[in-house]
């Protein structure tokens, strides 16, 4: 009886699934798409290698401490505690650094906290009047600190949830905005290879940035301003404000399916595809591939590749290419190190360097 409800369940969430993917068709047609109408476009930039190399396919794998940022459901499936760290080169010299640490506490779930900052680097201050620079430096800055709890309700199923602050900081102007993530994962055990369920299909959903909007305000907004240019004797250096609008965070769903079709004590190869429906462009596709080598006594080998951004018009995403190294070491502890490959078109190509510890 408990398995015919369990498939009764899935079942239901199949149909609740494409019901939304149909919901989805319609807009994906609509144009001109809201290229450039959100804020914190940072919060766009995928957090750890192994979801960067696997072509952003990651919202159905679980047992990543990533899966903090591509869905909290993932980090119900953890085993252990663990701690993750991430430099990422990006685009004309901005650098993306990340941090995250999860603690697996029994009967009670998985609590993880998260720190991403996005460095624009310094820039010289220049007027009309000093074209030439006046002497001062600015920097930019983004942060996001995540706060995230997730837990199983069955073997089979599990949902997660993340608080999100945001800040982002240009000189003396700041903009902040709060928002949640919520994500669940069913493994459904189907098409499972010798009958392990944990290795059949799994089915992932998320939706990342549901929040506030963005305003900025600061100092640096601030200007004095002749309300009647063209008299005299009035007050000419009144004190007047700008009032930048709110801008809505990048709002983005997340539905996908991963597939271990080969499973054995050699190691998995592990098949993975998302269908993404952002707030800010058009609907797109990610394709990954993982396979994942044991290394007896010493640990696990895994090489993945993917395909960023499939059917999006004019993208300058494509494949994306890595791997990584887990070395066991005494007491339950071990040691990981992952690298991912992502060219962006006319654009460049970006790194990224994960070094995580499980404990």
């Amino acid at each position: 009886m408990r398995y015919k409800n369990q498939y009764r369940l899935v079942s239901h969430l199949l149909v609740i699934l494409l019901l939304l993917s149909f919901l989805m068709v319609p807009a994906y047609s609509q144009k001109p798409y809201r290229v450039g109408t959100t804020s914190a476009s940072f919060l766009e930039i995928g957090v750890g290698s192994d979801g960067n190399a696997m072509g952003d396919a990651f919202v159905s794998i679980p047992g990543k401490l990533s899966s903090i940022y591509w869905n909290p459901a993932g980090l119900a499936f953890l085993n252990h505690n663990e701690v993750l760290f991430m430099y990422q080169p990006w685009l004309i010299d901005i650098s993306t650094t990340s941090a995250a640490a999860a603690l697996n506490l029994p009967r009670i779930g998985i609590i993880a906290a998260g720190i991403a900052h996005v460095g624009y680097g310094e820039e010289e201050v220049t007027t009309m009047e000093y074209q030439d620079g006046t002497g001062e430096i600015y920097t930019a800055n983004d942060y996001c600190f995540t706060l995230s709890y997730s837990r199983k309700l069955a073997q089979w199923f599990a949902f997660g949830a993340s608080l999100k602050y945001i800040n982002s900081q240009i000189w003396h102007t700041s903009a902040s905005a709060v928002a949640t993530d919520l994500g669940v994962i069913v493994s459904t055990g189907f098409f499972a290879p010798s009958k392990r369920h944990e290795a059949g299909l799994r089915i992932g959903m998320s939706i990342a940035n549901y929040g506030t909007k963005m305003r900025y305000d600061g100092m640096d907004l601030l200007f004095p301003i002749d309300i009647l240019p063209d008299e005299d004797g009035n007050y000419s250096a009144v004190q007047g404000q700008f009032k930048p609008q709110g801008w809505e965070l990048p709002l983005i769903f997340r539905i996908g399916a991963s597939l271990s079709p080969i499973t054995s004590r050699f190691g998995r190869l592990t098949l993975a595809a998302d269908a993404i429906h952002p707030n800010n462009n058009a609907e797109s596709v990610n394709l990954g591939a993982e396979l994942e080598l044991n290394l007896p006594g010493m640990g696990k080998l895994a090489f993945r590749t993917g395909y960023k951004s499939l059917f999006m018009p004019d993208s300058e995403f494509g494949m994306t290419y890595g791997g990584g190294l887990q070395l066991n070491l005494m007491q339950n502890v071990a040691v990981k190190v992952d690298y991912a490959f992502k060219p962006i078109g006319l654009l460049g190509n970006t790194h990224s360097y994960t070094v995580g510890v499980q404990f």
